[in-house]
């Protein structure tokens, strides 16, 4: 499945259309994998996909996805135009790549959550080590991806202080300023959040981090699953319904984001791809302070001993090793071809 059909085939019908369950398999790795990266701020699911060679095809089934084919495929799926109709539905995920996109996002979905249960217990027991870890995989991204981006012109230098300027002011005062902020902070969060999910070397959970909402989103999630459990143990909503309010508006501002933010970013780089990704790497650089700011902030409030700060030094420098050696695996982010 990580090859793209040569092209979409109208008169395809639904049995053909499902792909072998090893392809199926290939491409499920594939998202846990990206999923995982995006899991955690520094770390790029774009990146892991330009590693596994399916970074252009992703896009270009992202972009594929429209408001128009969307319909098309619950048409097909209703009493309308003649009743329901497997093979009209297989025949529109031809032209999607669809069989490739669900069994990507069902990786990606898998690992989110699985980090999700990660991070919350690191967040309640060990939130210095947590940090630490984020301030070096945060670090060490920017240093890499420096290496893709020359600074030469005006334009890219003004690009370069205003994306630092702009990630190094909202991490200092986004978590006080926004807080649980509600509907719209969550949906604008899941919007701009999965955006940068499909850009390599920009992370979504770094953009969440800046937002002051990564910590609460992955406690909102694991309200949500607790939520499930006691619908399925003890037969009640209780818990669930604000949790699940949460996470399908962070959904819908993600599914929003993709037909939208990540549409504008994508025309950005094709008009000025040079001061588009000076930008989006300046992002990286000031988002710096956001780890060190969230454990000064109310929440945590840390001391800044010899302890702790031996402590989040190490952590630091893990989070650099595990960069480091996945950028020796990459392939070169080549913008040319991006």
């Amino acid at each position: 499945m990580t090859t793209a059909p040569d092209r979409a085939r109208e008169d395809v019908t639904f049995r053909e259309s499902v792909p072998p369950l090893r392809e199926w398999a290939r491409t499920f790795v594939v998202g846990l994998f990206m999923g995982t990266a995006d899991g955690v701020p520094g770390v790029s699911g774009g990146t892991i996909a330009l590693i596994a060679g399916v970074y252009e095809r992703l896009i270009a089934a992202i972009t594929a996805v429209t408001p128009g084919r969307l319909l098309d495929g619950a048409r097909a799926l209703t009493p309308l135009d003649g009743g329901p109709s497997l093979d009209r539905a297989a025949a529109v995920l031809e032209e999607v790549d669809g069989w490739f996109l669900l069994a990507l996002v069902a990786g990606v979905g898998t690992a989110v959550v699985a980090v999700g249960q990660v991070v919350e217990y690191a967040d309640e027991h060990a939130p210095v080590l947590l940090f630490g870890l984020f301030f070096g995989l945060i670090g060490a991204s920017a240093a890499v991806l420096l290496r893709e981006v020359s600074v030469r012109t005006v334009p890219e230098a003004v690009a370069v202080l205003a994306g630092i300027a702009v990630a190094f002011v909202a991490s200092g005062y986004s978590e006080s300023a926004l807080g649980s902020g509600g509907t719209p902070v969550v949906f604008l969060a899941g919007a701009v959040a999965v955006s940068a999910m499909i850009l390599p070397g920009l992370s979504g959970s770094l953009i969440l981090v800046i937002l002051g909402q990564y910590t609460f989103m992955y406690g909102r999630l694991g309200a949500f699953i607790d939520g499930l459990v006691a619908v399925v143990t003890d037969r009640t909503l209780a818990g669930l319904v604000g949790p699940a309010a949460d996470v399908a508006t962070f959904v819908l501002g993600g599914l929003a984001g993709l037909f939208t933010i990540s549409r504008v970013i994508r025309r950005a780089i094709d008009a000025n791809r040079e001061v588009t990704f000076a930008f989006l790497v300046a992002l990286v650089i000031g988002a710096l302070r956001a780890p060190v700011a969230t454990l000064n902030g109310p929440d945590y409030d840390v001391a800044w001993t010899t302890g702790t700060t031996g402590a989040f030094a190490g952590a630091a420098l893990v989070g650099v090793i595990v960069v480091l050696v996945l950028d020796w695996y990459a392939v070169d982010i080549d913008l040319d071809g991006l």
